[in-house]
């Protein structure tokens, strides 16, 4: 597909072939060199464990075009050391952030004319993950691994944008605890599938979870962080071992207290308590922000600042997000990696 074929403004979240991707092979204790591709077809053993034992990671991280044509990676070294924790869970083994930042690089130039342009709000998807691979059928650790990355363009995540979507509490476990919620495998997402499908045919965006253990806490949106902004000003965040740790979410974190003066509360988020917040969203690589405009609960829909517009905090919020992805605002240091 040609660039010229997409319309930028219209863009989702689908899979589009772009040009190149990378890939590298784990054999005999080391990573090779890794080499960029076009082929967008893995040919790997039918006794991988990838595909039998769910031996595998991913990470998610976009790449922004800025007002002066340079491109903006936006950190990387988090992306890198979330998938080195998740490869340690899983038995497998790690991609130095040295080399995961620079394969990052380079799948970016060699599919720069696929980068939305400034202003459209779309961005560079990138999916790196390492899936174990190689004559295998026990149940063990695999012989061999594949490190790839590969990118496509994207607009939101969910339609429409910055706009309130509602939201549907479910009644299945997204992770066990003491599992792997907290590790970006894809056994997490696999389990999220139905309740999700389920939550889309009651005409919600997704479905939110509560926590495994107690069900009285919400745990995550979809495959996304939750936060909420209390009528005091606290930004608060769920904090639990079968969270995934965004990096969007420690980004919001961070700029909440040092750009909004927020007092920021990682903890618990009482499913019963949802009128402590006047606003609330969820947040993630792919969705950005979202803002929660209800949640649905036993049957009763508890709306927050709106259902159909964003609330200020949250606002402020995602213009201080994207303005530093995208160049217009100056980032802390260290977030920002040109490619």
């Amino acid at each position: 597909m040609g660039n010229e074929s997409i319309n930028w403004d219209k863009l989702g979240f689908d899979y589009i072939k772009t040009d190149k991707r990378y890939l590298s092979h784990y054999r005999n204790g080391e990573w090779d060199k890794g080499t960029l591709t076009e082929d967008n077809v893995l040919h790997i053993s039918e006794g991988s464990t990838a595909l039998h034992y769910g031996q595998q990671c991913f990470e998610g991280m976009k790449a922004y075009r800025c007002k002066d044509g340079s491109i903006n990676l936006f950190r990387p070294d988090q992306n890198a050391l979330r998938m080195q924790r998740s490869c340690a869970r899983l038995l497998m083994p790690f991609v130095e952030t040295e080399q995961f930042i620079e394969a990052c690089k380079e799948v970016v130039r060699a599919n720069e004319r696929f980068i939305p342009p400034y202003g459209t709000g779309g961005a560079l998807y990138l999916r790196p993950f390492v899936i174990g691979v190689g004559d295998n059928i026990g149940v063990r650790t695999a012989p061999e691994f594949i490190f790839s990355i590969f990118c496509i363009p994207v607009g939101a995540y969910f339609k429409g944008g910055l706009t309130p979507h509602n939201f549907l509490i479910s009644s299945y476990d997204r992770a066990a605890p003491q599992g792997t919620g907290a590790a970006k495998v894809g056994g997490n997402y696999a389990a999220s599938l139905m309740p999700g499908s389920q939550a889309k045919k009651a005409h919600f965006a997704d479905c939110i979870y509560l926590d495994p253990m107690t069900h009285t806490k919400i745990e995550e949106v979809g495959s996304a962080n939750f936060f909420g902004i209390t009528h005091d000003n606290k930004f608060v965040t769920p904090n639990s071992p079968s969270v995934l740790p965004g990096i969007t979410r420690l980004s919001l974190i961070e700029l909440a207290k040092s750009r909004l003066g927020l007092e920021v509360v990682e903890g618990d988020v009482f499913i019963d308590k949802l009128s402590d917040f006047k606003e609330a969203g969820a947040c993630g690589t792919a969705a950005v922000i979202t803002p929660i405009g209800g949640i649905s609960y036993n049957d009763h829909l508890h709306v927050f600042h709106s259902e159909t517009e964003v609330g200020p905090v949250t606002q402020k919020l995602y213009k201080e997000l994207t303005g530093v992805q995208t160049g217009e605002i100056e980032a802390p240091a260290g977030w920002i990696v040109k490619v």
